[in-house]
């Protein structure tokens, strides 16, 4: 999908952080940006930031959780813009920062809830509309660069599996959506400078137990000199989805974490030979 003026791109999670950036970035390419959040005045407040440098955008208020409010969400993006040629599935959650050990079933629970399954729900509920919109469509799922590779340095395994879904979920769907030539891309950020810590806590339902922010804030700490802003993933984005790539990279400093990953698995497929 080269040309993007004129065209509808739903963002999920994009009250904040990441989603915030990739949805002012396509407002700024002339998109009409249907912006959506579980906090509607997040969704307001970031509708109104694309309004004000002339562009185009919706604010719209959806739990990814819910099948309903996607179903609703849909009709309303439908009703409103017409149709949708850009699904940025980019809504998630870290729920717990620690040793697995640590993990509570309802830290699990709440991250899959909207990591795994909240992206598969998302696409479910806007494929019909970019069905409609073929070739003029495209599909971003949000994963991380812990979706390639694990660090104990960075203890949030509960996070770091649902993002190893996300991949494993994207790669399948790109493989089938070729066919009608529907674009699929997964964004694997590295450390980007965001508000998710704090978001996830505010926003997790009673279900599934509390989570203290002051523990969050504890193990936050100060983000790393390479730590990119929010806004500088949305151009990234951009890119790739002009050149069609599959894995929308923002830190390539950090393929050798992930070389190192391949190697060690070669490694055990040439033990599992008797090389």
């Amino acid at each position: 999908m080269d040309e993007l003026t004129g065209r509808v791109a739903v963002v999920t999670g994009g009250g904040s952080g990441i989603g915030r950036g990739v949805a002012l970035a396509l407002g700024a390419e002339g998109m009409v940006v249907a912006v959506a959040d579980v906090q509607r005045s997040s969704a307001e407040a970031v509708a109104a930031e694309i309004a004000s440098a002339g562009g185009r955008a919706i604010a719209i208020e959806l739990d990814v959780t819910s099948v309903d409010s996607l179903a609703a969400a849909s009709k309303e993006v439908a009703a409103r813009a017409g149709r949708v040629n850009l699904l940025c599935a980019n809504a998630g959650v870290l729920a717990r920062i620690g040793p697995l050990a640590e993990h509570t079933l309802e830290d699990w629970e709440y991250t899959l809830s909207v990591n795994v399954m909240g992206i598969v729900k998302t696409v479910a509920a806007f494929l019909p509309a970019l069905r409609k919109s073929a070739p003029d469509a495209h599909v971003v799922t949000a994963a991380s660069l812990g979706g390639l590779v694990s660090d104990v340095r960075a203890p949030i395994g509960a996070y770091i599996a649902s993002k190893y879904a996300c991949v494993g979920y994207s790669e399948m769907l790109r493989a089938e959506l070729g066919a009608e030539r529907i674009g699929v891309s997964v964004l694997c950020p590295g450390v980007v400078t965001s508000n998710l810590m704090t978001t996830s806590a505010e926003n997790r339902p009673d279900a599934f137990g509390a989570q203290p922010v002051s523990q969050l804030a504890a193990a936050g700490g100060a983000a790393p000199a390479w730590a990119l802003a929010a806004e500088e993933v949305g151009p990234i984005v951009i890119r790739a989805i002009r050149s069609k790539r599959f894995y929308v990279l923002t830190h390539p400093r950090a393929w050798s974490l992930v070389e190192d990953r391949f190697r060690a698995m070669r490694a055990d497929f040439d033990f599992a030979s008797g090389a």
